[in-house]
């Protein structure tokens, strides 16, 4: 070289023209003359093929070459050298151990300001390095260009120094405003501390964070929140030290979305399976009521109230309608205690009385929900006239309001009121309709109790005016009785009893049981009673009376049975003619203390037919008495019948005086607070004289 032009000069051209790989993987260089002879030699050209600087400098650039390759890289040089164009090939090159190495090559001529080309740079390295190298960074610019995932490099002290399209579209902002600035600074309205804590953590130990979440608003979207899943790896230079952490954001705001609605929904389904479960468990109105409550809090809203016309509380029909106002009473609170909110409103059991123009009645009258889904003074204005209650809401916070009514077979029967605090948001659509879900179930549960109610009254007044109201009996017997209904309408049944005159002086006893429940078996229950009334007067036989109950029941249009005892007495002479048609058999107690239950046919029931019904006769001693019961008396669940039975006569030794004081004392002894079945009571003393005061 007759003219020497500085080295960076030098190194930079030939940099550009090789394609720009220095730095990228280790280069060996050298410089040749203009005919091929190798005058430079560097370390890294020792390192990569072997030959210190002696033994090869003053050879020709073919020399290097495998002795099997083609030797005619020294034209090409030279040709080079000639048109002063660069060259980059793929050589095969002899290493000094003697070991073929395949070398990648960038030639490029140094030109002499007088005499054209006077020297050759060149640059070689390992092949199958530069083409990794190659590869990897065509693939990462490709990434980084192309990917929808959002990209950031960023060094040590979380100074961003490149981002990727995508990352500019999610952030809104182009990359000059994020290089050199750090997450806090160019995006304050998301989490930017928590991301950088993480960041910091990467690059303090080395592992990778993965699926941390950016949550907040961006210029890209200043109104709306959105969500972003992002992963943090650390960056090392070739000795293992961190330079730096690449990021990777990925936009999952509607997978979030999606993934809250679903919860939601499944939280909505086992919060209605849980309703069908406990709402109308039972036919009570206040449990009915507060279960709704119970379950509302807190998975729809922090408070609830539930009230139920007034009427209804009362047991009474719901009445003409809402148009002069409305009653309510508070029948379900939740919760309980603990909570602001409950404090300001009105107490379980108390009746709120609201005017027609009251907004609470019109939201009645309107049959839909009412929503206020951002509570404020405003929205609490027009109920002022009415009440302070909404007023004092605001001050505890609550800031959305809900009132579903509560309806069941067109009849409105109360309303729901919601409540939300917590910083959820406000009511909304799906709210308004799991709410109308959780109160149609109620309401179902509540018209069911009024139902029940009314069927258990009517049952219940059907059957006591049907039974005898005032019993005469004939001098020389002493008769008490008691009815007892069941707890269940279900349950009420066909029990009754009767005392009717006979002639000659004589009494019949008698006790049955239709088999059915409800009115259906009262309305029996009456139709026998009045034809053993009859039938009594005509002095028949017992077995003819049975088998004359037996055509009353075959003339009903839907088949029936009923279980009869009927005992006719003499109390002159104590004689007792008894026929049972399936009866539990009747107990006697004589002066002398003895108690036995008297071991007569059983018979079965009427309605069966084809039964020959046989009485039995005995004679009772003065004084005696004669007790006759239904099933309901000594039959309970779980129990067995033959220990009821011993239980029965054990209550009956040493009976007190009175026959009312032991109608009470059996009843409360052997009949639990709650009756599962109609208990029906006759006891009668035979032989006394009505007119003879007992002793003390």
């Amino acid at each position: 070289m007759t003219e020497q032009m500085p080295i960076e000069d030098l190194i930079s051209g030939a940099a550009q023209d090789a394609g720009g790989w220095l730095g990228s993987l280790p280069v060996a260089q050298l410089a040749t003359g203009a005919d091929g002879t190798i005058v430079r030699w560097n370390r890294a050209a020792q390192e990569l093929l072997g030959y210190a600087p002696p033994q090869i400098v003053g050879h020709h650039i073919a020399d290097l070459l495998h002795p099997g390759a083609d030797r005619s890289l020294g034209r090409a040089l030279w040709e080079t050298a000639v048109t002063g164009r660069g060259v980059m090939g793929t050589v095969t090159a002899w290493h000094q151990d003697g070991h073929p190495l395949e070398l990648e090559i960038w030639a490029c001529p140094v030109p002499s300001r007088r005499h054209g080309t006077s020297a050759v740079l060149v640059f070689a390295a390992d092949a199958h390095a530069a083409r990794r190298i190659r590869g990897s960074s065509a693939v990462w610019d490709g990434l980084f260009a192309r990917s929808p995932v959002g990209i950031a490099i960023l060094d040590t002290q979380l100074r961003f120094l490149q981002v990727n399209p995508a990352l500019e579209a999610m952030n809104g902002l182009p990359e000059s405003a994020h290089i050199g600035r750090r997450l806090v600074q160019v995006l304050p309205d998301v989490n930017a501390e928590d991301m950088e804590d993480a960041m910091r953590q990467v690059l303090a130990t080395g592992e990778p964070v993965l699926d941390r979440r950016r949550s907040g608003r961006t210029p890209a979207e200043p109104t709306r929140d959105r969500v972003w899943a992002c992963s943090y790896v650390r960056v090392e230079d070739p000795g293992g030290r961190p330079i730096g952490v690449i990021a990777s954001l990925l936009d999952i705001t509607e997978q979030q979305r999606d993934h809250i609605e679903a919860e939601a929904g499944r939280r909505r389904l086992a919060l209605l399976s849980e309703a069908s479960v406990r709402i109308g468990a039972s036919l009570e109105l206040e449990r009915t009521a507060q279960e709704l409550a119970d379950l509302a809090v807190p998975q729809l809203a922090d408070a609830a109230t539930v009230d139920v016309l007034d009427t209804l509380a009362r047991g009474d029909e719901p009445g003409p309608g809402l148009a002069g106002g409305v009653g309510l009473r508070r029948l379900g609170k939740a919760p309980l205690t603990g909570s602001a909110v409950i404090g300001i409103l009105a107490p379980l059991g108390r009746t709120l009385v609201f005017p027609s123009a009251a907004p609470y009645t019109q939201a009645l009258a309107a049959r839909r929900p009412f929503v206020i889904a951002h509570l404020d003074e405003q929205a609490v204005a027009s109920a002022a006239r009415h009440t302070s209650k909404p007023a004092q809401l605001l001050p505890v916070g609550v800031h959305s309001f809900m009132m579903t009514p509560l309806i069941a077979r067109d009849l409105v029967l109360g309303v729901a009121t919601f409540y939300r605090t917590r910083p959820v948001g406000p009511f909304g659509p799906d709210d308004v309709t799991l709410a109308g879900e959780l109160a149609a179930r109620a309401a179902i549960s509540i018209d069911n109790a009024r139902l029940y109610h009314r069927e258990h009254e009517t049952a219940v007044i059907l059957q006591r005016s049907m039974l005898p109201q005032h019993i005469t009996p004939p001098p020389g017997i002493e008769v008490a009785h008691r009815y007892l209904p069941a707890s269940d309408v279900n349950e009420i049944g066909g029990d009754w009893y009767d005392v009717l005159h006979l002639p000659g002086g004589k009494a019949a006893l008698l006790i049955g049981d239709v088999m059915g429940h409800g009115i259906a078996a009262a309305a029996v229950m009456g139709r026998l009673s009045a034809s053993v009334r009859a039938l009594a007067r005509l002095d028949l036989a017992p077995e003819a009376l049975m088998h004359q109950l037996e055509a009353t029941l075959d003339d009903l249009a839907e088949p029936m049975l009923a279980t009869f005892l009927y005992a006719v007495v003499d109390p002159q002479t104590g004689r007792c003619r008894i026929t049972r048609a399936g009866h539990p058999p009747p107990a006697t107690v004589t002066p002398d203390g003895t108690v036995r239950l008297l071991d007569l046919p059983p018979g079965t029931p009427l309605g069966v037919g084809g039964t020959a019904y046989s009485s039995t006769e005995l004679t009772l001693p003065p004084g005696s008495l004669l007790v006759l019961y239904t099933d309901g008396l000594v039959e309970a669940r779980g129990s067995d019948i033959d220990e009821r039975l011993a239980e029965l006569t054990r209550l009956l030794v040493d009976p007190p005086r009175s026959l009312d004081h032991l109608c009470d004392s059996l009843i409360t002894q052997l009949v639990p607070a709650s009756a599962d079945d109609d208990i029906a009571l006759l006891v009668a003393r035979v032989g006394t004289d009505p007119h003879t005061p007992p002793p003390p």
